[in-house]
């Protein structure tokens, strides 16, 4: 695999939200998507997932708190936590995930 310019990919993506699979590590899936301010709705997965900012800024609630997370900066939401992403969020976003099921 070549180098990949992790900005550019999320900005050509066609939509805000949208997650583009860069490759997989073992069964983890790396994957980037761009941010924009709108909220996203509450989630929960099965299996924990890794945020990683690459820029800009992630607004999130974290089975009821409020957690902010900056560029350089990740966070780890663990299997079964209720996360929704809270308004003014922006940038690009790295998520690792092993996919459920």
């Amino acid at each position: 695999m070549s180098v990949v310019d992790l900005v550019r990919a999320a900005t050509v993506l066609p939509d805000a939200w949208s997650s583009r699979p860069l490759g997989k590590v073992g069964t983890a899936c790396v994957k980037v998507l761009r941010m924009d301010a709108l909220p996203v709705e509450e989630e929960t997965h099965g299996t924990a997932e890794v945020l990683l900012v690459l820029d800009g800024r992630l607004e999130l609630t974290v089975k009821g708190v409020e957690v902010s997370v900056g560029p350089g900066e990740m966070y780890l939401v663990e299997a079964g936590a209720r996360h929704a992403v809270r308004p003014g969020g922006h940038g690009t976003l790295v998520i690792v995930e092993v996919p459920e099921g």
